[in-house]
């Protein structure tokens, strides 16, 4: 039976499709990512987007009461909201649901035909309003033209026939992106935010209709063809879809270094003058939210003001920072993984490995850098979580290749490790690594066309050319040759013990790098963990600036536990 309106529950039941849908189309949806500088997979951001939505629903869920529904859905997206395409998603949400359901107004009990109308046109607006420098060719053309389409067909229709038109509407925006869009013709795609929103007109007619999901996304044949057989290594950098195009040009998003998001807690009345600050240190500016809370994402090489900016209007919270370079280097392997298995099916170009890496570590960007150096399995696990000797000897037995070299990164997981290597069915040696760092540093000078052996004595070699420490919290009170530890002091350590104590992060991370620093030093890698903060890193590099100018830095995001700074020394 066709619907002639939705109440609250239909609303609700709208966004768990849409998230489904999204889960259905996630890695098609991120292969359609081309903007050079990336901040994640747009299918992804989009559906984590959504979850959260679907999370704050189920609280609600058995008030049959539109304002309580529409207020989940709005407050869902804008705390679960990733990325540029979530950030902006969660805006069209909002909007929506805002036009059903008025904060300072009586809610609608139904959607109708004329609601939809008004709520899709609410949409656009505040997608737009969101975005400081609107770029046609993105997610903001998508449901400007689907809102577009929905009111022409108003007159005479009825709720289905109006999201009908939306959807078509949608699509037949989507398809012209690359003609608004160079970066979309230039890699043969279409925009993969726009394609994204197709599916919430799918969810609508889902539930007013009761038709299927849909199978496949409603992409042209060459964007199909060219996101499916993978791309070669010269074509545009994979990352997150041209949202950030949204904001314009002006200065190049390729030399914007970081993102920055975070929620705000400010008037209202402040944010007007915030974002006049942002627009003087960086692009791809996103601000939405309303009623003293704000879902904020900026790209920049300025770390330090962007965040300083929120502590002059308010405060800011949930902090998170992405080295967008780290991301690109990752994107960059994932792209040519890509291709390198699409193409070893048809004509299986290359030789398979004769040794893999099987390499043990936890944190996202940690898992992405590993990747990106040549391992093919990373088995999670770390200080705090140890992986069994079967986790290791599964993730061996699927890597490709003759023979196996495992990299525990960590000395509670040495014994482990050796034990999977005596137990495995191909030949396999274990390189000591007591941390992540040397764990990088050995992959330089693996080559996974010899065996294991000759791989284990050069990785060996390799890392022990790094002096290697790490920051982290005491959860007791001990004694130490560095002094007295409470609980809550931070410890720096190197391999060599506890190297000093002191009140903060960046303090421990000074102190190591004092000690692991020489005058042949040339690299400092430094590695931020959960609970690294920006202006500490900030005070971190400036020290290293001032005292070893001739030292080159490298800092990357590992999103690793318990460890705010993972740093070495080359």
């Amino acid at each position: 039976m066709t619907r002639t309106w939705l109440g609250a529950k239909d609303i609700a039941q709208v966004m768990v499709a849409f998230a489904e849908g999204l889960e259905r189309h996630r890695e098609t949806i991120n292969r359609l990512n081309v903007y050079p500088v990336p901040d994640g997979d747009t299918g992804t951001n989009m559906h984590l987007t959504l979850e959260s939505v679907c999370r704050e629903l189920e609280a609600v869920a058995d008030k049959g009461d539109m304002g309580a529904i529409c207020k989940a859905i709005s407050h869902g997206s804008l705390m679960g909201a990733r990325g540029n395409s979530g950030v902006i998603l969660c805006q069209i949400l909002r909007g929506m649901t805002n036009s059903f359901a008025p904060e300072h107004g009586s809610a609608k009990e139904r959607v109708g035909p004329i609601e939809l109308v008004e709520g899709l046109k609410a949409a656009n607006l505040a997608a737009r309003a969101a975005v400081m420098k609107p770029v046609e060719g993105t997610i903001l053309t998508v449901v400007a033209d689907a809102a577009e389409a929905a009111a022409r067909a108003f007159r005479g229709a009825e709720l289905a026939g109006v999201a009908q038109a939306a959807r078509s509407g949608a699509i037949e925006a989507l398809w012209r992106t690359p003609e608004l869009l160079p970066v979309l013709a230039t890699s043969g795609v279409v925009d993969a935010g726009g394609a994204g929103l197709v599916l919430l007109f799918d969810a609508l007619l889902e539930v007013i209709d009761g038709r299927e999901p849909l199978a496949a996304l409603p992409l042209p044949d060459a964007v199909v063809e060219r996101i499916l057989g993978g791309r070669d290594s010269t074509s545009s950098t994979v990352g997150e879809r041209p949202e950030a195009a949204a904001q314009g040009a002006g200065r190049s998003s390729g030399e914007l270094r970081y993102e920055v998001m975070y929620l705000l807690d400010a008037p209202d009345s402040a944010i007007s003058a915030f974002k006049d600050v942002w627009a003087g240190i960086g692009d791809s500016i996103v601000v939405v939210g309303g009623d003293g809370i704000w879902n904020c994402h900026i790209h920049t090489n300025d770390i330090g003001p962007a965040v300083e900016a929120a502590i002059d209007v308010g405060r800011p919270r949930d902090i998170r920072v992405t080295d967008l370079m780290e991301q690109v280097e990752e994107e960059s392997w994932v792209r040519r993984a890509v291709a390198s298995a699409g193409a070893a099916v048809e004509e299986d170009l290359g030789p398979m490995p004769v040794t893999s890496v099987v390499a043990v570590a936890t944190g996202d960007g940690i898992g992405r850098i590993f990747h990106s150096l040549g391992a093919r399995h990373i088995v999670a696990g770390g200080q705090s979580m140890n992986p069994s000797t079967e986790e290791i000897l599964r993730a061996m037995k699927a890597s490709p290749g003759r023979e196996v070299i495992v990299l525990p990164n960590n000395r509670n997981i040495l014994g482990v490790a050796s034990k999977a290597c005596e137990l495995s069915d191909k030949p396999a040696r274990v390189v000591d690594t007591p941390g992540i760092q040397e764990g990088f540093a050995a992959l330089l000078d693996y080559d996974p066309q010899v065996g294991a052996e000759a791989n284990a004595s050069a990785m060996t070699s390799a890392a022990a050319r790094v002096a290697a420490g790490e920051v982290t919290q005491a959860v007791r009170a001990s004694a130490s040759e560095a002094g007295e530890i409470l609980a809550g002091d931070w410890i720096a350590v190197s391999r060599r013990g506890i190297e000093a104590v002191a009140p903060t992060a960046a303090e421990a991370a000074i102190a190591l790098l004092d000690r692991l620093t020489t005058k042949s030093s040339e690299i400092v890698t430094i590695i931020e963990g959960s609970g690294a903060r920006p202006a500490q890193t900030r005070h971190v590099t400036e020290w290293l600036a001032e005292h070893h100018p001739d030292v080159a830095v490298e800092l990357h995001h590992g999103g690793q536990p318990l460890y705010p700074y993972l740093l070495s020394v080359e």
